[in-house]
């Protein structure tokens, strides 16, 4: 406190002077040496130059195929809260049981087994808008791509005909995909055709986001992180884990409404994971 209440007196920035006692503490000397220019205040070295990158290739691709989407689709977001505790103990459980011989399953799996079986009920969704000749296409096939980012960029290869998988099936051929986009053996046919794209962020995560369609696309689900929150239960407030799924649409061919209840459809198979299977064992 002495040395502080002297260095105010002073007129002296004690950030500037770099401590010589224990622990690196500035003492009375230390003040005295850099009163006197015994002393000077530490220095960093500025950084400089620029260098010049230049945007080419699959990132230059990536560029423009972002700037297209951006600048002619109108994009509005749907952001809601989903409980995920029976989902991540159901996954932890299957982990547990099958994840040594069969994989671990991650969360997209689940994703995609929501999305085959909201599809069927939102069509809309699940379609492709040529806007140079004014036509949607909707498809009954769920061929989902999976947004992986790579060393040159972003790609998007194709989990193809997913509503004909099994939960396992999906995430051994999720792994096959993102594994050879990261490798650049993905192959072009596995590349394109997508009727409806997921992107996450990973261990990264993220509070939120408004994930950007993958033209010519409708539609695009975000996955954001998972995390503990208060949640009131109705008669006291409990930690649950939550994620926001954020959902990006069309607005040109998906009205607010439809779009709306197609998120409340992937809330509620998301929080009842056992109704997803059940549905999917009744087709």
């Amino acid at each position: 406190p002495a040395v502080r209440g002297r260095a105010r007196d002073l007129g002296i920035d004690l950030r500037q002077l770099r401590g010589t006692g224990p622990a690196g503490r500035i003492t009375h000397e230390d003040l005295e040496a850099y009163r006197t220019g015994g002393s000077s205040p530490p220095s960093r070295a500025a950084r400089t130059g620029t260098e010049d990158i230049p945007v080419t290739g699959i990132r230059r691709a990536i560029a423009e195929r972002m700037a297209l989407s951006k600048s002619r689709i109108p994009h509005f977001s749907i952001i809601e809260e989903v409980e995920v505790e029976a989902l991540e103990d159901l996954r932890a459980a299957l982990n547990t049981r099958h994840g040594a011989d069969r994989g671990k399953l991650t969360l997209l799996p689940f994703i995609v087994q929501a999305l085959a079986q909201a599809i069927p009920r939102h069509p809309e969704v699940n379609a492709v808008y040529d806007d140079d000749a004014g036509t949607v296409a909707r498809h009954q096939a769920l061929h989902c791509g999976i947004a992986t980012q790579t060393d040159s960029g972003l790609m998007v290869p194709v989990l193809r005909h997913a509503e004909a998988a099994s939960l396992w099936q999906n995430a051994t051929e999720i792994r096959r995909l993102s594994e050879a986009a990261r490798e650049r053996r993905a192959s072009p046919s596995e590349l394109r055709g997508s009727t409806l794209t997921i992107t996450s962020l990973g261990p990264l995560g993220a509070l939120a986001t408004t994930p950007v369609i993958n033209r010519p696309e409708v539609a695009i689900v975000g996955i954001n992180k998972i995390a503990v929150r208060p949640v009131w239960t109705g008669t006291a407030f409990a930690p649950r884990r939550m994620m926001n799924l954020s959902c990006s649409f069309d607005h040109r061919v998906v009205d607010g409404w439809i779009a709306a209840e197609f998120v409340a459809t992937m809330k509620s198979l998301l929080e009842t994971p056992a109704l997803m299977f059940m549905e999917a064992q009744d087709d």
